[in-house]
């Protein structure tokens, strides 16, 4: 599954020749879910919520992210097209231009937020005498330098790094647990009185479905090489719903032992030295450059007219911008958002997979499709004042945006068939 056998069937259906066992789609996705925003939105979450609470939230979210890709990764293995492609179906031409920029623009966050992971650990080797001279701003202007020049010059190398270091992230949280219980055995592994981030268990669950959702969104990228849909189902299966409870098992037992959440921190102060940092920091620097081609592609296809050098480069300038203002800072605010800006989109062009293009594999020709639009910005409407006043369907804003767009899709969908009729 190269970069260039997915790029040359950008815009249209991929052919059956170029389709894998979905095993192999499953273990990409449980690479990326090891991460370290992964970690620290799991430790905020252990420190609110307790152990328990904190791993029945996990298991949750694990089951609706599955639910999820499950359906956007049918729908991929059906038409074998791009999640480009399959918004600009849902969407039309224009209107896709439109989600496109906002996921690009959700692509530029995830940036500011793993080079701000970048200079926590470059801050944290300086404060242990590794001879590094700086602090975190420069830190991270520096990391935002490297990272866009290798993802101009250097991504495909970077590409196959990620699939050691980002699982290797994991084998470093657990020995980080190990050594969190050596030096205390019996931690207290209910929540605790001030924690950073005070979070109810429906606020956890939807930041942690947040976490992944654009990952959910944007999976026909991936599963469209699947064989089958039985093979997509299965991929989705040994993904999320296992994932996602260990990693929060690891996470929270190392919080809640510690009574921290910075894991560049954990990692020198436990002793386990410069190599494995390194490696933190390579991880960090994989996932960014591929949030920077993914947004890169996605804007390039919405800006025929700009190079793709250019996207690249101004892209690492928003990146660094939003980790210099503190996006790190609004970490769980961020992904809450993201749950509700989101599954809109993923939910109006699963249905369309289903109903309206059911029998059809052909790419966008109306230049808007108003229907979409105005259920995907109808749904921001109501759920985003609904969120700031606490008033819920669920306690989970995420499921609440995605059972609201669903419905209104649907609403809309049968009340068109019926005028037409």
């Amino acid at each position: 599954m190269s970069a260039n056998a997915g790029g040359n069937y950008a815009s249209g259906r991929l052919p059956e020749e170029l389709t894998i066992p979905g095993w192999r789609v499953a273990l990409i996705i449980a690479s990326f879910t090891f991460s370290l925003p992964g970690f620290l939105n799991n430790a905020q979450a252990g420190l609110a919520l307790g152990l328990n609470q904190a791993v029945l939230a996990a298991l949750g979210a694990g089951l609706i992210l599955c639910v999820g890709a499950c359906l956007t990764a049918v729908v991929s293995v059906r038409t074998r097209l791009t999640t480009y492609t399959l918004v600009q179906r849902s969407f039309g031409l224009w209107g896709a231009a439109l989600v496109n920029i906002v996921i690009a623009i959700v692509h530029f966050c995830w940036f500011g937020v793993n080079v701000s992971f970048f200079g926590d650990a470059m801050v944290a080797a300086s404060q242990q005498g590794y001879g590094i001279p700086g602090n975190f701003n420069l830190f991270v202007v520096i990391g935002s330098i490297i990272i866009t020049l290798s993802t101009i010059w250097g991504f495909r190398t970077l590409d196959r790094l990620a699939m050691v270091a980002v699982p290797f992230v994991g084998v470093i949280l657990i020995a980080v647990c190990i050594s969190a219980f050596g030096t205390n055995p019996s931690p207290d592994l209910g929540p605790v009185a001030a924690p950073p981030v005070p979070m109810s268990f429906g606020i956890a669950l939807s930041s942690l479905v947040g976490g992944n959702l654009l990952a959910v969104a944007a999976m026909p990228d991936l599963s469209r090489f699947i064989r089958t849909e039985r093979g997509a189902v299965s991929a989705m299966l040994l993904s999320f719903p296992f994932c996602a409870p260990i990693i929060m098992l690891v996470s929270a037992l190392i919080a809640l032992a510690t009574g921290l959440t910075d894991i560049m921190k954990l990692v020198v102060a436990m002793g386990f030295g410069l190599p494995a940092l390194a490696m933190l920091v390579l991880s960090v620097w994989t996932i960014n450059a591929l949030n920077l081609y993914s947004a890169g592609l996605s804007m390039a296809a919405t800006f025929p007219r700009l190079k793709p050098v250019a996207i690249i480069v101004i892209g690492g300038a928003i990146g660094c911008l939003f980790a210099l203002l503190g996006i790190i800072n609004s970490f769980v605010p961020f992904l809450i958002a993201l749950g509700l800006i989101i599954p809109p989109i993923a939910a109006i062009y699963v249905i369309d997979g289903f109903m309206a293009f059911r029998d059809q594999d052909d790419v966008a020709t109306v230049p808007v499709r108003w229907k979409a639009i105005g259920v995907w910005i109808g749904s921001l409407a109501v759920t985003l004042p609904a969120m700031q006043f606490g008033w819920t369907l669920t306690t989970v804003p995420a499921l609440d945006a995605t059972i609201l767009a669903a419905g209104a899709y649907l609403a809309v969908s049968r009340l068109r068939r019926k005028a037409a009729v």
